[in-house]
Protein backbone atom coordinates (compact mmCIF):
# COMPACT_ATOMS: atom_id res chain seq x y z
CA UNK A 1 0.00 0.00 0.00
CA UNK A 2 1.30 3.45 -0.97
CA UNK A 3 0.27 6.24 1.39
CA UNK A 4 -0.04 9.83 0.21
CA UNK A 5 -0.30 12.70 2.70
CA UNK A 6 -2.56 15.38 1.25
CA UNK A 7 -2.19 19.02 2.31
CA UNK A 8 -5.02 21.19 0.98
CA UNK A 9 -4.29 24.88 1.47
CA UNK A 10 -7.92 25.96 1.72
CA UNK A 11 -10.20 25.63 4.73
CA UNK A 12 -13.36 26.51 2.75
CA UNK A 13 -16.03 23.78 2.92
CA UNK A 14 -16.73 23.96 -0.82
CA UNK A 15 -13.05 24.32 -1.74
CA UNK A 16 -12.18 23.75 -5.40
CA UNK A 17 -8.81 22.49 -4.20
CA UNK A 18 -10.36 19.90 -1.91
CA UNK A 19 -12.53 18.78 -4.85
CA UNK A 20 -9.41 18.49 -7.00
CA UNK A 21 -7.65 16.44 -4.31
CA UNK A 22 -10.67 14.12 -4.05
CA UNK A 23 -10.71 13.84 -7.85
CA UNK A 24 -7.05 12.82 -7.90
CA UNK A 25 -7.75 10.30 -5.15
CA UNK A 26 -10.68 8.79 -7.07
CA UNK A 27 -8.58 8.42 -10.23
CA UNK A 28 -5.41 7.10 -8.57
CA UNK A 29 -4.17 3.58 -9.25
CA UNK A 30 -5.13 0.66 -7.01
CA UNK A 31 -3.20 0.26 -3.78
CA UNK A 32 -2.98 3.95 -2.89
CA UNK A 33 -4.30 5.43 0.36
CA UNK A 34 -4.80 9.20 0.65
CA UNK A 35 -4.58 10.68 4.16
CA UNK A 36 -5.78 14.28 4.49
CA UNK A 37 -3.93 16.42 7.01
CA UNK A 38 -5.97 18.66 9.29
CA UNK A 39 -4.82 22.09 8.15
CA UNK A 40 -6.81 24.04 10.75
CA UNK A 41 -3.75 24.69 12.91
CA UNK A 42 -2.79 27.40 15.38
CA UNK A 43 -0.51 30.04 13.88
CA UNK A 44 3.10 28.98 14.02
CA UNK A 45 4.94 30.50 16.97
CA UNK A 46 8.45 29.36 17.79
CA UNK A 47 7.68 29.88 21.48
CA UNK A 48 5.34 26.86 21.24
CA UNK A 49 8.04 24.46 19.97
CA UNK A 50 8.94 23.41 23.51
CA UNK A 51 5.38 22.13 23.95
CA UNK A 52 4.23 21.36 20.40
CA UNK A 53 0.44 21.70 19.97
CA UNK A 54 -1.31 18.35 19.42
CA UNK A 55 -2.56 19.40 15.96
CA UNK A 56 1.00 20.28 14.92
CA UNK A 57 2.25 16.90 16.14
CA UNK A 58 -0.56 15.25 14.16
CA UNK A 59 0.39 16.92 10.88
CA UNK A 60 4.03 15.94 11.38
CA UNK A 61 2.91 12.32 11.90
CA UNK A 62 0.71 12.34 8.78
CA UNK A 63 3.68 13.48 6.69
CA UNK A 64 6.21 11.15 8.35
CA UNK A 65 4.00 8.08 7.92
CA UNK A 66 3.35 8.82 4.24
CA UNK A 67 5.36 7.64 1.26
CA UNK A 68 4.76 10.94 -0.55
CA UNK A 69 3.07 14.31 -0.13
CA UNK A 70 0.53 15.99 -2.41
CA UNK A 71 0.29 19.76 -1.97
CA UNK A 72 -3.00 21.17 -3.29
CA UNK A 73 -2.84 24.93 -3.21
CA UNK A 74 -5.17 27.78 -4.04
CA UNK A 75 -3.64 31.05 -5.21
CA UNK A 76 -4.24 34.07 -3.02
CA UNK A 77 -2.74 37.42 -4.07
CA UNK A 78 -0.29 35.69 -6.46
CA UNK A 79 1.05 33.31 -3.81
CA UNK A 80 0.11 30.15 -1.95
CA UNK A 81 -2.17 30.42 1.03
CA UNK A 82 -1.26 31.29 4.59
CA UNK A 83 -2.94 28.02 5.59
CA UNK A 84 -0.38 26.10 3.49
CA UNK A 85 2.57 28.14 4.76
CA UNK A 86 1.49 27.68 8.36
CA UNK A 87 1.21 23.90 7.95
CA UNK A 88 4.63 23.75 6.31
CA UNK A 89 6.13 25.81 9.12
CA UNK A 90 4.77 23.44 11.77
CA UNK A 91 5.72 20.21 9.96
CA UNK A 92 9.24 21.45 9.19
CA UNK A 93 10.01 22.33 12.81
CA UNK A 94 11.75 22.25 15.20
CA UNK A 95 14.94 23.06 13.31
CA UNK A 96 16.64 19.86 12.16
CA UNK A 97 13.48 17.75 12.55
CA UNK A 98 11.62 18.48 9.32
CA UNK A 99 9.02 15.86 8.47
CA UNK A 100 9.43 16.70 4.77
CA UNK A 101 13.13 15.95 4.18
CA UNK A 102 13.65 13.45 1.38
CA UNK A 103 9.93 12.90 0.70
CA UNK A 104 8.67 12.79 -2.89
CA UNK A 105 6.08 15.48 -3.56
CA UNK A 106 3.84 17.01 -6.19
CA UNK A 107 2.06 20.34 -6.37
CA UNK A 108 -1.34 20.97 -7.96
CA UNK A 109 -3.92 23.70 -7.61
CA UNK A 110 -7.35 24.80 -8.75
CA UNK A 111 -8.77 28.24 -9.36
CA UNK A 112 -11.51 29.97 -11.30
CA UNK A 113 -9.07 31.99 -13.40
CA UNK A 114 -7.36 31.19 -16.69
CA UNK A 115 -3.88 31.18 -15.13
CA UNK A 116 -4.79 28.57 -12.57
CA UNK A 117 -2.39 28.59 -9.66
CA UNK A 118 0.82 29.18 -11.61
CA UNK A 119 2.28 31.78 -9.25
CA UNK A 120 1.34 29.91 -6.09
CA UNK A 121 2.84 26.68 -7.39
CA UNK A 122 6.05 28.38 -8.49
CA UNK A 123 6.58 29.91 -5.07
CA UNK A 124 5.59 26.74 -3.24
CA UNK A 125 8.04 24.71 -5.38
CA UNK A 126 10.90 26.93 -4.12
CA UNK A 127 9.90 26.24 -0.50
CA UNK A 128 9.64 22.48 -1.06
CA UNK A 129 13.03 22.33 -2.76
CA UNK A 130 14.53 24.17 0.22
CA UNK A 131 12.93 21.54 2.48
CA UNK A 132 14.80 18.82 0.51
CA UNK A 133 11.70 17.31 -1.05
CA UNK A 134 11.85 15.41 -4.34
CA UNK A 135 9.34 17.51 -6.27
CA UNK A 136 7.84 15.96 -9.41
CA UNK A 137 8.34 18.24 -12.41
CA UNK A 138 5.82 16.91 -14.93
CA UNK A 139 2.95 16.82 -15.58
CA UNK A 140 2.00 20.18 -14.10
CA UNK A 141 -1.62 20.71 -13.06
CA UNK A 142 -3.07 24.23 -13.24
CA UNK A 143 -6.69 23.25 -12.87
CA UNK A 144 -9.59 25.44 -14.02
CA UNK A 145 -12.42 24.61 -11.61
CA UNK A 146 -15.05 26.25 -13.82
CA UNK A 147 -14.57 23.86 -16.73
CA UNK A 148 -13.11 20.87 -14.87
CA UNK A 149 -15.61 20.30 -12.04
CA UNK A 150 -19.33 19.58 -12.15
CA UNK A 151 -21.83 20.97 -9.62
CA UNK A 152 -21.10 18.09 -7.23
CA UNK A 153 -17.36 18.79 -7.33
CA UNK A 154 -16.40 15.81 -9.49
CA UNK A 155 -13.67 16.05 -12.13
CA UNK A 156 -15.36 15.90 -15.55
CA UNK A 157 -14.77 16.06 -19.28
CA UNK A 158 -11.30 16.21 -20.77
CA UNK A 159 -9.94 17.07 -17.33
CA UNK A 160 -10.78 13.59 -16.07
CA UNK A 161 -8.28 11.78 -18.29
CA UNK A 162 -5.60 14.40 -17.62
CA UNK A 163 -6.05 14.14 -13.83
CA UNK A 164 -5.94 10.34 -14.10
CA UNK A 165 -2.61 10.55 -15.96
CA UNK A 166 -1.29 12.97 -13.32
CA UNK A 167 -2.34 10.59 -10.51
CA UNK A 168 -0.59 7.69 -12.22
CA UNK A 169 2.59 9.73 -12.78
CA UNK A 170 2.64 10.94 -9.18
CA UNK A 171 2.16 7.46 -7.72
CA UNK A 172 4.96 6.19 -9.99
CA UNK A 173 7.17 9.07 -8.75
CA UNK A 174 6.46 8.16 -5.12
CA UNK A 175 7.01 4.44 -5.67
CA UNK A 176 10.24 5.08 -7.60
CA UNK A 177 11.58 7.18 -4.72
CA UNK A 178 10.65 4.44 -2.25
CA UNK A 179 12.45 1.77 -4.25
CA UNK A 180 15.56 4.00 -4.48
CA UNK A 181 15.89 4.15 -0.68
Amino acid sequence: MTTIAVLVGSLRKESFNLALAKGIESLAPEGVNFVYADMDLPLFNQDLEADFPAKAVAIKQVVEQADGVLFVTPEYDRSFSGVMKNAIDWASRPWGQSSFAGKPAAIVGASMGPLGTTQAQSQLRNVLLYLDMKVMGQPEVYFNAITGLDEQGHVVGESREFIKSFAEAFVAHVRSAASAR
